[in-house]
């Protein structure tokens, strides 16, 4: 009865007719790469058109450009320090002192991305890039399973956050993030990986994706 409702009339075993779930994530996230580079496109021809003389004052050009670059839609130039985590090694074995692991303790979790995430902003970031994505105000740090899902893109480990900002500040804020000290534990217990870098000169991309905001409705 089960395979029957499941069934709905169809072969449970043809492959070619239903679309396995990763498949169809990645044909997903693929889209949304196309539609993002699409609406960058556009944004640049806005940008430009914006560009030409509409009348309006010095002072209001620059409140505009301080806005883009709030909202991080303008690129982002300066040194950077870039953090690097990845699940622990297939073959990863408990090291002396620590409990044999279990699978959680092996792979990367939502919590650890947003730790890293939040402790940059706490050190004073003037722009986060996650992977090949700039964060703003509305974007979410997402898991499912040990895949990170960003503002519709989909991501496997290892996953790289990039900060601009002043790096001795930036790093010590890491260091003092009781989120990220548990991290460290499972670092040392069981061979997470974790490597902060630093970087001279960075540009991050300006944010080039929609900033409407999607929320739900009560049906009435």
């Amino acid at each position: 009865m089960t395979s029957f409702n499941t069934a709905k009339g169809t072969d449970l075993r043809t492959d070619d007719s239903l679309l396995k779930l990763a498949d169809l994530i990645k044909q997903r996230s693929d889209k949304n790469g196309e539609l993002e580079e699409s609406t960058s496109a556009v944004r640049s021809d806005v940008d430009a058109l914006a560009q030409r003389d509409d009348g309006s004052t010095q002072a209001e050009d620059a409140k505009l450009k301080a806005l883009q670059r709030s909202a991080g839609t303008d690129p982002l130039k300066g040194s950077a320090l870039t953090v690097t985590l990845n699940d622990a090694p297939p073959d990863a074995r408990a090291a002396p002192g620590y409990p044999e692991p279990q699978a959680n303790d092996l792979v990367i979790h939502q919590q650890d991305l947003q730790a890293v995430v939040n402790a940059l902003w706490q050190g004073g970031a003037e722009g986060i890039r996650v992977m090949d994505q700039r964060l703003i105000s509305t974007s979410a740090v997402r898991c499912v399973g040990n895949t990170l899902i960003l503002q519709g893109r989909v991501y496997s480990p290892p996953y790289k956050v990039t900060a601009v900002g002043d790096q001795e500040k930036l790093k010590k804020a890491l260091a003092e993030s009781p989120a990220i000290q548990n991290y460290q534990l499972y670092v040392e217990a069981y061979g997470l990986g974790w490597q902060v870098d630093e970087n001279e000169t960075v540009t991050l991309p300006g944010y080039s994706g929609t900033v409407d905001l999607h929320y739900a409705k009560p049906v009435l």
